[in-house]
């Protein structure tokens, strides 16, 4: 249908109006022609119509509108029939036509719609390619409006190249790269030419603005538009209230940016003689001359800092050792990359000598990594909050995050000049600021600040310093006395150590840990909480350290404790909560059973800690790591916080819960050292048991340790487990065997055969539950063609132990018709009995007393295969004879504990009915019941057809 313009126009006035239920009439009816034909043609009408200025919100509502319509029915869709291919090329026409739009919003929209309907013709189908962009008129029209001499023609296509641009550099298809490729090789002329025109232009315009005496308003009205068609400029000095000010300050930064990034993607372009000298002195210039007022101007500073710092850490100027072959002329690409090197290096050398290195190194000790008079009224309003931006900030964020960035990056690459200017540094600001008694005032001096600086500087190259100071002849005179002093201005310097103390872990021996360990605790009981995380990290830090011993620590365990809990409640911030919960957690862990004593502290803390954690899953999970460390300390112990364990357990298990993503895996992790430590089943752990079979059949991200927690119910509750949630364990069995990796089959199959040592055949359960398997067994043991010979190994020794246990379970198994067409189900063509087949196919895995059961069978196969059966016996006796291990009764289990998994383990091996049997006597008896079976004729003239040597060995049994 032809739209009717003026109706359409009436729409948009109405869809403007402040009026509620006109505002929604109109947007619904604007809605409904969206996909009608015509309604982008009329919308492009009302935007080219340059007569409606008085009514630019209209115009602009409706090339929203026409941008919304592009994107939505450019392409036809299933449920609208889309612009049709008529309509196109005359809003193609039309759209370009407009290029040189006046109105700012609308020139925006118009130029997203020329991206879309571009990209939607052409990349849609993924079949991008030169010949398709030389078809269409896009870019040839674009390319000669850029040689137009009008300023606003030019910035127009700029903006629409620079959606089309934007769009193009997200696709990453090797036919979408050479079309950016293409697209970018023809348009850089052009640009390169406007940009340095645009710079001419602009350098001009602000000489004359900074010789005029009334600060020059610019004459040229056009200069505003060179400035955003210019996107890469420099800043100069301009009053803050300048109009163009804030742009200067972007482009400048802008500049910085894509310096680094090309230094960053072209490092050998970027090392020629006529680019890296001028910018790595400019960058380095504006580091130590302070030109700038550092607050307004930090950014520019802190991409200077970023430049300087990737080009120290550059690889690509680090020549390697290549060698050469001889007699070759031409240098191959590694030799020519390691020339490369050479020369950057050769010339960083000279850029950054032995003056200019000391230089940045003062200045970033002296000046940017010192507190400032804003971050001393940030740490007194917030304590927790300056802690943790000053920790936790990445360093291209903050100045002085990327000051010490940059000083690590001097120290590794010029060491050998810069520990002894430290170390010197050192002394001095020792001198400036001694160590103040223990209740004298302290000021807040400059070299106060200074001091805490060179302190950090330190504690940042610890690494490189260890060689030139003594860390423990240095706390032991001077640090020692500063943390002694508890002046509130003194916190700087308190808070300094404790975090130095962290960083020099490596460094402190045995005999100065205990003086460090009473100084952190007494920093933990510090009213500044920026203090107390600090000494938390640290002591942290020394209790993971490889150097921990727990004996050193004992006596602290129980005070620590307290001060934690107290901290704890006092920390407002929850990164605060989590180190603290962090560290109580290592505690419990590195302690493990010295910790017992303080057991029912540890109970009066965590209820109070996991009823204020509604709603902070991290601090839930630090409860439940927390507790999870502590039933691995206790033991068999650990029954006495099953008050608050049960419940905890029961919540975090619980798949619908709304913290399940989150805390699920740590919850079952608990779960688990339950079970493994509990002495004995109680009724209130078989309660939660369905929510396993829930957590697997939702997802089997967590099958290893499920297992375990079945593995562990098994061994724990034993029958009674079994016979309260026996269909429960075997869905869980039904769903996994078969159905996972190699790994996860594996480690169900030996839950498995943990469960059918434990439930002998006469349990009614045991053959129940095994039933429910064994068809899956036979399927991987015959057609194992999807599994490893590990899995093919395992099943068929269970269903050895199965047939040791029950001679009778083939016989019935065979029997079953349902097994018969799984087989054939799985692709298995059944030319003998599925006893047979299992035999054929597994006869060298299985035990020899299964084998040995075998015999006895009325197959009449039996005697064909009598050979390989006692083939197998006999080489299983001779490994007997020879000592080596061929079951599981050669387990050697040592100092397991009364009511441990391990010792339950032990339990139900030493009560393997297979390890009760001997298989000499065995096969001398079932070789009799075979020859019975079958007849004494038949037996013998299967007799003889073995083998001499295998008659002689079966003579000496």
């Amino acid at each position: 249908m032809a739209a009717d313009l003026n109706a359409v126009y009436t729409l948009l006035q109405k869809a403007l109006s402040p009026e509620e239920s006109m505002r929604k009439s109109a947007e619904a009816n604007l809605t409904a022609l969206e996909s009608l034909p015509g309604f982008c043609s009329c919308l492009l009408e009302i935007i080219a119509t340059r007569d409606l200025d008085d009514q630019s919100d209209a115009r602009w509502l409706a090339s929203v509108y026409f941008k919304n319509s592009i994107n939505r029915y450019w392409r036809h869709r299933r449920d609208a029939p889309g612009i049709p291919d008529v309509e196109k090329p005359y809003l193609r026409t039309k759209l370009l036509g407009l290029i040189r739009e006046e109105n700012q919003k609308a020139c925006c929209c118009s130029a997203r719609c020329v991206d879309r309907k571009d990209c939607s013709d052409r990349l849609s189908s993924r079949m991008v390619s030169r010949r398709a962009l030389a078809k269409q008129d896009l870019f040839p029209n674009l390319l000669q409006n850029l040689q137009s001499s009008d300023v606003l023609t030019t910035l127009r296509v700029y903006m629409v190249l620079y959606q089309i641009l934007k769009e193009l550099s997200t696709m990453r298809l090797a036919a979408h790269q050479q079309n950016f490729h293409t697209i970018t090789s023809q348009l850089f002329d052009f640009t390169w030419q406007h940009w340095c025109a645009d710079t001419q232009a602009i350098v001009n315009e602000f000489s004359a603005f900074l010789s005029s005496s009334d600060r020059f308003v610019s004459s040229t009205q056009t200069l505003p538009m060179i400035l955003e068609r210019w996107l890469l400029c420099y800043r100069a000095a301009f009053p803050g209230t300048h109009q163009l000010h804030s742009f200067m300050e972007k482009a400048l930064l802008k500049l910085m940016k894509v310096l680094v990034t090309v230094q960053n993607h072209h490092p050998f372009s970027f090392s020629s003689e006529l680019v890296l000298p001028p910018v790595l002195n400019f960058a380095c210039d504006q580091i130590t001359e302070q030109k700038w007022d550092t607050d307004l101007f930090e950014p520019f500073l802190m991409r200077c800092m970023h430049c300087v710092q990737q080009v120290l850490q550059c690889k690509a100027y680090r020549p390697s050792k290549t060698g050469r072959v001889l007699g070759e002329i031409s240098l191959t690409r590694d030799e020519t990359k390691a020339k490369l090197a050479r020369q950057a290096e050769q010339l960083l050398s000279s850029l950054l000598d032995k003056k200019r290195v000391l230089l940045l190194c003062e200045t970033l000790l002296r000046r940017y990594l010192v507190y400032t008079s804003k971050d001393l009224e940030d740490w007194a309003q917030d304590p927790e909050g300056f802690h943790h931006e000053q920790s936790l900030v990445q360093y291209h964020d903050k100045l002085r995050p990327c000051a010490e960035a940059l000083y690590i990056g001097l120290f590794e690459n010029h060491r050998e000049v810069l520990t002894p200017y430290v170390v010197e540094v050192l002394q001095q600001v020792s001198q400036d600021c001694p160590p103040p008694e223990p209740d004298a005032i302290v000021q807040l001096s400059p070299a106060l600040l200074t001091k805490e600086a060179v302190y950090a500087g330190i504690g940042l190259a610890y690494y490189d310093l260890h060689d030139y100071i003594d860390f423990k002849l240095w706390y032991e005179g001077a640090l020692v006395k500063e943390l002694r002093n508890l002046h509130p201005n003194n916190r700087l310097l308190r808070r300094r150590i404790a975090w130095l103390v962290g960083q020099w872990v490596s460094k402190i021996d045995k005999d100065l840990r205990r003086p460090i360990y009473v100084s952190l605790l007494r920093l933990l009981g510090d009213g500044d909480l920026a203090v107390q995380l600090a000494a938390c990290h640290s002591l942290q830090t020394l209790i993971d350290d490889v150097h921990f011993y727990e004996e050193e620590f004992v006596e602290f365990v129980s005070p620590c404790l307290e001060l934690l809990f107290v901290f704890m409640k006092n920390a407002q911030e929850l990164d605060s909560k989590l180190q603290v919960f962090s560290l109580v957690t290592l505690i419990i862990e590195r302690l493990g059973e010295k910790v017992v004593p303080c057991t029912e502290k540890i109970m009066i803390f965590l209820p109070q800690v996991w009823q204020n954690s509604e709603g902070q899953s991290l601090l839930k999970i630090q409860v439940v790591l927390a507790l999870q460390r502590l039933v691995a300390a206790l033991g068999s112990q650990s029954p006495c916080c099953y008050t608050l364990l049960v419940p905890i357990l029961q919540h975090v298990t619980d798949v619908n819960q709304p913290d399940e993503l989150n805390i699920l895996e740590d919850g079952l992790q608990l779960w688990s050292t339950t079970l493994r430590h509990a002495p004995v089943m109680i009724p209130e752990l078989l309660v939660f048991f369905p929510h396993l079979v829930s957590a697997l059949e939702r997802s089997i991200d967590h099958l290893e340790v499920s297992m375990g927690i079945v593995e562990s119910y098994v061994l724990l509750g034993g029958a009674e487990f079994l016979s309260r949630h026996g269909a429960g364990v075997a869905s869980i069995f039904k769903m996994v065997i078969g159905h996972v990796k190699e790994k996860g089959t594996i480690r169900a199959l030996s839950v498995l055969d943990t469960l059918i040592q434990s439930v002998r055949s006469e349990s009614g359960f045991g053959v129940t539950l095994f039933c429910l398997c064994r068809q899956s067994l036979f399927v991987i043991v015959i057609n194992g063609r999807d599994e490893s010979d590990a899995v093919r190994a395992m099943a068929g020794a269970i269903l050895a132990r199965v047939l040791v246990q029950n001679s009778n379970f083939f016989a019935h198994l065979s029997e079953q018709p349902s097994l018969s067409l799984k087989l054939q189900q799985s692709g298995v063509s059944l030319s003998a009995s599925p006893v047979v087949l299992f035999f054929d196919s597994w006869l060298e895995k299985v035990c020899g007393l299964a084998l040995c059961i075998w015999l006895t069978s009325r197959e009449p196969l039996i005697l064909d295969r009598l050979e390989q059966i006692l083939g197998v016996c006999t080489s299983i006796l001779e490994d007997e004879k020879s000592g080596v291990a061929t079951g599981s009764g050669d387990y050697n289990w040592q100092n397991t504990e009364d009511g441990s998994e391990s010792f339950r383990k032990q339990q139900i091996i030493n009560s393997d009915p297979v390890n009760n049997l001997s298989l000499a006597p065995l096969l001398k008896e079932q070789l009799r019941t075979c020859a019975s079976l079958h007849g004494e004729a038949a037996f013998n003239v299967a007799l003889s057809r073995l083998h001499p040597r295998l008659i002689t060995q079966l003579q000496q049994l």
